[in-house]
């Protein structure tokens, strides 16, 4: 997720909370003809090796999915996530993420390229179309065709970006017409949240979880060892994941301005645990003297 779950985030997550297998990270894109810089340093830093990382591309031809591929590949990984699901009006208008799904003729091309490189091990992550529930279907044949190791599907069109529930009637007719295993993501908040979907799945080979995660950091322990922390642990390990990412930010960046630009997101989807007031004070901390007696009020106040 853009903005949030780069590679000190990954690093900390993995230390202080732990259970997810693997992390997907924030896309990687071209600009300009080249690979973004900040997103080669971020799946290039030291701090991705205490945990499994595979970087996600997004990429509107063949030319960007070469060029992108090359980038991460020489980077040292040899598996890598195709975006086919990103909302972001922007990017679906320039045929990029979700915007790739109606575009057959590139999709062939790119499943070619892909045959062409046995080396790396592809994956993909898709909804079910732009603005129509069964977009998919032009393209399911080529998507089989791809060697993947599995598909991720989000079960909202690309038009609904993350509102409305999550089309499950979709997400079955979708995992019934692939050939390749399925992972589900989607609206996963809680334990319970992913026992349904694996209940209700057949062959499911896993979920992904964006937001949940960053609103819970301990959901996927809690789910994987079937125990609910104690609130007091909970809020122990928070702290330490917030500590943690703040103090890197600390000693690498310059300047109140740009430390708080990149630790602040940090609360964004942590609101309905902190309390809409501290998350104001939070937000609106002008330095960093400021923003540490705002986070210290935000821990006193619900532990």
């Amino acid at each position: 997720m853009q903005g949030y779950t780069e590679a000190v985030w990954r690093h900390y997550h993995s230390r202080i909370f732990g259970g997810a297998d693997r992390y997907f990270t924030p896309f990687v894109r071209c600009e300009h003809g080249a690979p973004r810089p900040r997103d080669i340093k971020d799946i290039s830093s030291h701090l991705n090796c205490g945990c499994q990382v595979t970087p996600q591309i997004i990429f509107r031809d063949e030319q960007e999915f070469r060029t992108l591929t090359e980038a991460v590949t020489e980077a040292g990984y040899t598996d890598i996530d195709l975006n086919l699901g990103c909302p972001f009006t922007p990017q679906v208008r320039k045929g990029r993420g979700a915007g790739m799904l109606v575009r057959h003729d590139v999709l062939c091309r790119i499943r070619d390229l892909m045959i062409s490189m046995p080396d790396v091990t592809f994956s993909l992550k898709m909804r079910p179309g732009i603005d129509d529930r069964h977009q998919w279907r032009d393209i399911m044949d080529t998507v089989n065709s791809m060697p993947l190791a599995h598909v991720t599907i989000h079960p909202r069109i690309s038009s609904a970006g993350y509102s409305g529930e999550p089309d499950l009637d979709i997400f079955r007719q979708m995992t019934a017409a692939l050939r390749h295993p399925v992972i589900y993501n989607g609206d996963l908040r809680t334990p319970d949240d992913i026992t349904r979907i694996t209940a209700q799945t057949d062959n499911l080979k896993g979920v992904m979880i964006g937001r949940g995660l960053l609103s819970a950091p301990w959901l996927a322990r809690e789910w994987r060892c079937g125990t609910t922390l104690p609130h007091d642990k909970r809020l122990t390990l928070l702290k330490q994941l917030h500590d943690s990412i703040y103090r890197h930010y600390r000693d690498t960046l310059c300047g109140d301005s740009q430390i708080l630009s990149k630790i602040k997101p940090f609360w964004e989807y942590l609101e309905p645990t902190i309390g809409h007031k501290a998350y104001k004070a939070i937000g609106k901390a002008p330095s960093l003297a400021r923003y540490e007696t705002a986070t210290a009020a935000a821990f006193d106040s619900i532990g």
